[in-house]
């Protein structure tokens, strides 16, 4: 079913076509083409329609039909014109690099001292997923260590080493030391099926190296962490607080074994405690202070919500040259976060396929859904509309839960402690090989695949992850077929 619609708004849009296909490397043709599959309701095209029984929509009326590298790239195609070209500008921040300042770029100007990567895709290449490093001194992964010894801060969340905070940068200015590196080697496991294929694991183990500015902390507790793909961030932050609260059951009350809870962490702007839903310990409360404390900790960016830089021990940082103060203005800080917010979900693909119908019946069975919810309606946005009042697919409950001794981090966060995560979104986790030429999945990227992803479950998944290793070969091979759909 489709909807016609005007185009008396869309010259506007033209006019940034060549700027933006040469910055996301498609030809001007391409990029018209994905345009006009993508643009706001007030264009002339025909949109398609998604009904509350056609399961393809994954993101509502902001789902798109893009299923090649661009996937994770494209805008909602129900944005207004002044969004759309507000996304255009935070797409052009997101992507280029941060220079150290000073310099002509001055909007994108003030790097370091201490950083991870040099610009936000740096480690979401393509608005997708980042991973481990594959060799020593690789940079621009898209993963990170955090750091925390024992304990709570003022505000009840983690307590930074006290000389190397509560993020390890691997990279640094010029004139500036950096704070380490890190490397990874792998623990083989093996197990088997019940039907007795055998199956092998990777457990990383970190060794942090070349410590620059003093000891590391004797207890210190470090948390491996791969960015996640950036698809409808917006619409989990419409999820209405209480259809969150619905989905907890901290007392497990009605003993299937799960006991989803929220975290409560601290929110910057409103200086009080709010449900967090961002990060994969709900660190977060919303996407605004997401983006704003990944811009300071992973490229050393201030903004008037974390005007502090991050200061190496001995380094007097107000002698060093800066971007200004704050580094990223609040105008362009929103941008960011209005980008952040309307990237839109890629369809499911095959839904209707037996095979596939067959897998998700397999998900539900072995319970799978009691954490990873598959259809949530949102509530009202509080800036964008085009977010307000959507039945999306996104596979989550955005709450905490314990997922056994051989994920943890020993890292507590807020409330989180450290078995529990927060139950990752799995829509579009079929594309991500397609965009960013792996699938090391889990907070760490240890699981190379889906199938080391359910294997690698436990605590409150621990029943679920049995059934599934009770499964025929046939019925593994369907489950993960449906999970590639999504």
């Amino acid at each position: 079913m489709f909807e016609v619609v005007k185009a008396e708004e869309f010259a506007p849009l033209l006019l940034l076509i060549l700027f933006y296909s040469n910055m996301k490397k498609l030809s001007p043709i391409l990029f018209l083409l994905s345009i006009l599959l993508s643009c706001s309701k007030d264009d002339e095209v025909y949109i398609p329609q998604g009904g509350d029984t056609n399961e393809q929509f994954s993101g509502g009326e902001t789902t798109t039909f893009d299923f090649s590298q661009n996937a994770f790239s494209l805008q909602a195609p129900n944005l207004n014109t002044q969004e759309g070209l507000d996304f255009f500008v935070g797409n052009s921040l997101f992507n280029q690099n941060w220079v150290t300042a000073p310099a002509s770029t001055t909007a994108r100007d003030g790097l370091g001292p201490l950083f991870n990567a040099h610009s936000c895709s740096g480690c979401h290449g393509d608005d997708g997923r980042g991973r481990p490093p594959l060799y020593t001194g690789e940079v621009d992964h898209g993963s990170l260590l955090r750091l925390s010894i024992f304990g709570t801060n003022d505000n009840g969340g983690a307590i930074n080493d006290p000389n190397y905070g509560g993020q390890l940068q691997d990279q640094s200015i010029q004139n500036i030391d950096t704070e380490a590196a890190f490397e990874i080697s792998y623990q083989d496991i093996t197990g088997q099926y019940a039907d007795g294929t055998s199956y092998a694991l990777q457990k990383p183990i970190y060794h942090i190296t070349n410590l620059m500015y003093g000891p590391i902390a004797n207890d210190i507790n470090v948390s491996p962490r791969v960015a996640n793909q950036m698809i409808g961030l917006g619409l989990l932050e419409a999820i209405d607080e209480n259809t969150l609260l619905s989905f907890t059951d901290e007392n497990d009350s009605n003993n299937d074994g799960i006991s989803g809870r929220p975290n409560y962490v601290w929110d910057v702007a409103s200086n009080s405690t709010k449900i967090g839903r961002f990060g994969w310990k709900a660190n977060q409360p919303n996407l605004r202070q997401q983006v704003a404390g990944a811009f300071n900790g992973d490229m050393g960016i201030t903004s008037t919500l974390f005007p502090d830089e991050n200061c190496p021990p001995g380094v007097d940082c107000n002698t060093l040259p800066n971007g200004g103060s704050p580094e990223i203005p609040d105008n362009n800080l929103s941008h960011v976060t209005l980008y952040s917010s309307t990237l839109g979900v890629p369809a499911r693909r095959d839904w209707d396929v037996t095979e596939i119908q067959e897998g998700k019946a397999l998900f539900n069975q072995i319970n799978c859904n009691s954490c990873h919810i598959p259809k949530i309606v949102t509530g009202n946005h509080p800036t964008i509309d085009a977010l307000s009042n959507q039945i999306i697919r996104p596979y989550t409950d955005l709450l905490l839960h314990d997922m056994g001794d051989e994920l943890s981090d020993n890292r507590a966060d807020f409330l989180a402690t450290g078995n529990e995560w927060r139950t990752p979104p799995l829509w579009g986790i079929g594309l991500i090989e397609t965009v960013n030429g792996h699938n090391r999945l889990l907070h760490d990227g240890r699981a190379r695949n889906i199938e080391e992803a359910i294997l690698w479950h436990g605590g409150e998944a621990e029943e679920s992850k049995l059934e599934f290793t009770n499964l025929d070969a046939s019925k593994r091979e369907k489950l993960i077929a449906f999970l590639n759909t999504l």
